[in-house]
């Protein structure tokens, strides 16, 4: 959690991570561009790098898309969504370098700017054979380079997470262009069918593991939906005291929010699950030296309240809740992120009766 810039803060999984994923890097450039020099003795040295640089930041964005719903499916993967940030400066880092020596090779040495030939050099848009695929690559690059700047946690604190999820959304505005830049470019010069055949089966799969993830977030919510019928005084009932675990949570949608429900040294808290960082599940986390803590990023809300602790400033919507006779009970209104809710309390003996 960042409360003002500072520098990142590397902890020894972070290292491990980083170095494994730079050398995973290195280790592909290198062997892109001899194998490159061994099936193609005439391609030049500089050819060879863009398309290693290319290469090798598109299939890191295709990793970075699928850790999102491969997340949803299967927590195993959340130590990468850990460290995704890491990898989407380090893909970012690939794109710019793949761009600039584009630009240098094909722009840097006519009679104009290079930028602007980037943008002049080609106008042919009613051919899509000789379509300028090259602004699409800029695009995309422009868009990546706003995200890379803007991962630290101070940019998520100051922009507030509504406007910073929004802006590190449009990364998928920027696959797409890169997308439109591939097939436009380098397929256009391609006759093995293999390389429009890996792009499509790539965006394919990106596509389908949201789809899928997104379908059973959706199932989920309709089997875990609490309606009108459940509700008593204006409180609906949700589950058995014993069906959540302890220092963990169950998930419902009430109304339109889904809600986390915590069980904890004889105590019922319900907050909303959306955590204020990057809109992590909360519901997935568990109680942490009593505070409750996503799954994604560590992120920690105080369960009486729904505020983070000082000096942080992010709070969520708490609920008031009631056990009666081993029941969990809530009131379906969400009430102002961080109002201090005091949390229902049983006891064990009262669950046995």
């Amino acid at each position: 959690m960042g409360h003002s810039y500072t520098a990142v803060g590397w902890n020894r999984q972070k290292k491990i991570y980083d170095r494994l994923l730079v050398g995973g890097i290195l280790a592909y450039l290198a062997i892109f561009v001899v194998l490159g020099f061994l099936l193609h003795p005439d391609a030049t040295a500089e050819t060879l790098i863009i398309r290693a640089l290319g290469t090798g930041a598109l299939l890191l964005l295709h990793i970075i898309l699928a850790i999102g719903p491969l997340c949803r499916l299967d927590s195993r993967f959340l130590p990468f969504l850990y460290n995704r940030r890491h990898m989407g400066v380090a893909m970012f880092v690939l794109a710019l370098g793949h761009g600039a020596f584009s630009i240098l090779q094909f722009h840097a040495f006519g009679d104009i700017h290079p930028i602007l030939s980037v943008f002049t050099s080609n106008t042919r848009i009613e051919s899509l054979a000789q379509f300028p695929f090259q602004p699409l690559g800029f695009g995309a690059l422009i868009i990546l380079a706003l995200m890379a700047t803007t991962s630290h946690d101070f940019w998520l604190t100051n922009l507030s997470a509504p406007v910073w999820k929004a802006l590190h959304m449009l990364v998928y505005v920027a696959y797409a262009l890169i997308v439109l830049h591939v097939a436009l470019g380098v397929l256009q010069a391609e006759t093995n069918p293999l390389f429009p055949v890996l792009l499509g089966l790539g965006a394919a799969g990106i596509f389908g593991l949201h789809i899928v993830a997104g379908r059973r977030e959706a199932s989920a919510d309709h089997e875990q939906a609490i309606g009108e019928a459940d509700s008593v005084d204006g409180m609906n009932q949700l589950c058995s005291v014993q069906s959540i675990p302890e220092k963990r949570a169950r998930v419902f949608t009430v109304g339109d929010e889904r809600v986390a429900v915590f069980r904890y040294d004889g105590k019922i808290s319900a907050v909303s699950s959306v955590c204020q960082h990057q809109n992590g599940p909360l519901g997935e986390g568990c109680v942490r030296e009593g505070k409750l803590t996503c799954p994604w990023h560590g992120y920690e809300y105080l369960p009486e309240s729904g505020a983070s602790p000082e000096p942080f400033t992010e709070k969520i919507p708490t609920f008031r809740t009631e056990v009666r006779d081993g029941q969990v009970w809530i009131d379906p209104q969400p009430l102002p992120p961080g109002t201090a809710t005091p949390p229902a309390c049983f006891t064990q003996e009262s669950l046995d009766v």
